[in-house]
This record gives C-alpha cells, structure tokens and sequence, in this order.
C-alpha cells in the first residue's frame, strides 16, 4: 500500500520514478522496488521521499499505519 501510494502522488505531480530518485539520490530501482512493494525504504528515505512530494504523512503512509 504504502508503494502505491507514493506512485499516486508521484504520478499526480508529473514526476517519474527517474527524477523522483534523482531529487532523493538513489538508484531508479530502489524507486521501482519501493513503488511495487518489493522493498521497504529506509525511514531516512522515505523522509526524502515525502518532503519531496510536498504531501502530509496521512496520505502516504494511508492505511499502513493502522
């Protein structure tokens, strides 16, 4: 879940997975990985990740957290 909703805002900002890891610095596969739920990101990623996209916890984390 958490993958798909970082996809969501991604996609809803223009962004692709390529620019995504470049303005966080990693590889474009971890973004792929994390996006279809292959991989779990460092909490230090998915800080980078989130002040990236500019959107509140809530909607990226969504049910993850419950």
């Amino acid at each position: 879940r958490l993958g798909s909703n970082i996809q969501n805002e991604r996609r809803g900002r223009d962004i692709t997975q390529e620019r995504l890891a470049e303005l966080i610095d990693v590889h474009p596969r971890i973004v792929q990985k994390i996006e279809a739920g292959d991989l779990n990101p460092k909490s230090t990623t998915l800080i980078r990740i989130q002040a990236t996209l500019g959107c509140p916890w809530e909607r990226l984390a969504g049910n993850v957290l419950r």
